[in-house]
């Protein structure tokens, strides 16, 4: 899929919705390990951007857009309107992030 055809838009500008497959989504749980958690904490005394849990929320939405996008494809779509995120810490320390929106085919 082309990534431009993936938005947090309700539509795309310039092209037609001919098929609409409903809601997709990716779902990662994640957790921090000892040594992210033990790095990320000294980072804290610093203060600052805290760039080990950076990275581990930058791949963890990756990782769940990725499957999002997957899903989609394998439905047959062409493109995703109405991307958003979400997370909820199931456990402490460990968070589930959420990627949906609605795969559709456009022309």
């Amino acid at each position: 899929m082309n990534h431009q055809n993936v938005t947090t838009a309700l539509e795309l500008p310039g092209v037609k919705i001919i098929k609409n497959f409903g809601l997709v989504k990716g779902i990662i749980v994640r957790s921090r390990s000892i040594f992210g958690s033990i790095g990320g904490s000294l980072q804290t005394l610093v203060g600052g951007n805290i760039s080990l849990f950076t990275q581990l929320c930058e791949s963890t939405r990756e990782d769940a857009y990725n499957l999002m996008i997957k899903h989609a494809e394998d439905l047959g779509a062409n493109a995703i309107i109405a991307v958003r995120y979400d997370a909820t810490e199931v456990m402490s320390g460990v968070t589930e992030v959420l990627c949906y929106g609605t795969a559709v085919v456009i022309e």
